[in-house]
């Protein structure tokens, strides 16, 4: 966040203004990353992930040393790799093998692409790509091969989607092949970070040794992610002419795709909305046993926080009639709310995820088809969060009832964040117009 737009939003909702506060007070970061000692690609490397990963940067520079930069080139990687697949301006006969061959690219010294159109949000990535490239050759061996396999593989689904797309069928039918996309587009990285993480020893070998257990749980930490942005990003994706949900699961609440944006079929949208967002509840439970094994602090809120942050974001979009119309997006009060809360421990991100379950629970409409279905999970995920940390799920109850006590009844909390905030405001307007008067 800049510092004038935190001062505008916060002074529109001085009511979360207390939570930035306790934010810049009581975080410290567990590590701090040392600028002394990078080199100046390491530096052009960091300015990019400022520059493509606004909200993931933050938690990536707090990371151990030892991961930091093996991180950020990671997600730079991906990051150009997905800049290719995107640009829909790129024809299929040089999109297709520069997706299936972008690993190799990573051994070339000096490999840059132009080839993305100029409005092309990361385009600048791919034009100045030899700064990670050079960075990505002086890392230990093994961390190289761990992200030239997940690149390889990654790349190579991205460009069997491509192929479909350029024919014209980028339609997903069944439930599997929704989960193999949200696989090829999100749930390899997490087996790539799992590696990471184990090469490092900052996790349990357990997540990548028992391959029948760990496959799972990492494939939910990237799946529950990825799912979550489809179902926010519903009406962006129909208006690029994309469609990312299954017709296995659309198809029980309308009869054509389009209808869900049709105001007259809002309430067949919201049952197909509450069923997409109880499929992705299916992975919480993984998710929660994943970052069980995590052993160390900064890699453990790396991991967290995204996940907290989805659940949140499923709550917000469950029978909320506005996904149809817009992105949705929780609010930056509650976003650093999150953040506090799941940079603690397990207990803390327990409680989170209840408090989420239970106001998904408390929307839940008797009229829904999967009304029962959707209950019935919301107590699977408290029953088993409860045999991670029992206090932590009373806890989350306490919350879910105070936050609704607490509706509309602190005028005088709200009054005076409204006049620090205005402080803000107004000091800002004052140093901008010193500043043009000089």
């Amino acid at each position: 966040m800049g510092v004038a737009s935190d001062a505008l939003y916060f002074a529109l909702h001085p009511n979360q203004l207390g939570v930035l506060v306790q934010w810049k007070l009581r975080h410290v970061p567990i590590h701090k990353r040392d600028e002394t000692q990078e080199s100046a690609t390491a530096k052009i490397c960091f300015e990019f992930l400022d520059q493509t990963g606004r909200s993931f940067s933050p938690v990536v520079k707090e990371l151990h040393p030892e991961l930091l930069l093996p991180v950020c080139v990671f997600y730079l990687v991906l990051r150009g790799l997905d800049t290719i697949e995107d640009d829909t301006s790129i024809p299929l006969n040089i999109k297709e093998p520069l997706l299936r061959k972008f690993k190799d690219h990573l051994d070339q010294e000096g490999w840059t692409f132009t080839g993305n159109r100029l409005e092309e949000k990361d385009r600048a990535l791919l034009v100045q790509f030899d700064n990670v490239i050079t960075e990505f050759r002086k890392m230990k061996p093994t961390y190289q091969a761990i992200i030239k396999d997940v690149t390889d593989k990654m790349g190579n689904g991205m460009a069997d989607f491509a192929r479909k797309e350029a024919l014209g069928d980028v339609r997903v039918n069944s439930v599997e092949e929704y989960d193999l996309y949200c696989w090829h587009v999100a749930g390899i990285v997490g087996e790539g970070l799992t590696h990471l993480f184990v090469e490092a020893e900052m996790c349990e070998n357990t997540l990548i040794k028992d391959t029948l257990i760990s496959h799972s749980l990492y494939r939910s930490m990237g799946l529950l992610l990825q799912k979550n942005n489809i179902i926010r990003d519903i009406r962006e994706d129909f208006d690029d002419g994309r469609r990312f949900l299954p017709r296995e699961i659309w198809s029980n609440h309308v009869d054509n795709f389009e209808a869900l944006f049709e105001p007259k079929y809002l309430r067949n949208a919201l049952n197909c909305s509450s069923e997409m967002v109880l499929n992705a509840m299916e992975h919480a439970c993984d998710c929660l046993s994943y970052l069980a094994g995590l052993r160390e602090q900064s890699v453990f809120n790396f991991c967290a926080i995204p996940q907290t942050m989805a659940l949140a974001t499923l709550e917000l979009c469950f029978r909320n009639p506005a996904i149809f119309n817009r992105n949705v997006k929780i609010t930056k009060g509650d976003a650093l709310q999150l953040m506090i809360e799941s940079s603690q421990d397990l207990e803390g991100v327990v409680k989170v995820f209840c408090h989420y379950v239970r106001r998904i629970q408390r929307k839940n409409d008797p009229e829904d088809p999967n009304f029962l279905r959707i209950s019935i999970a919301c107590e699977e995920i408290e029953k088993f969060a409860e045999t991670l940390a029992p206090e932590s799920v009373e806890l989350a109850e306490k919350k879910t009832k105070g936050k609704e006590h607490q509706a509309g009844s602190n005028a005088g909390q709200v009054i005076a964040a409204l006049a620090v905030a205005s402080i803000f405001v107004l000091g800002g307007s004052w140093l901008i117009a010193h500043r043009s008067s000089r």
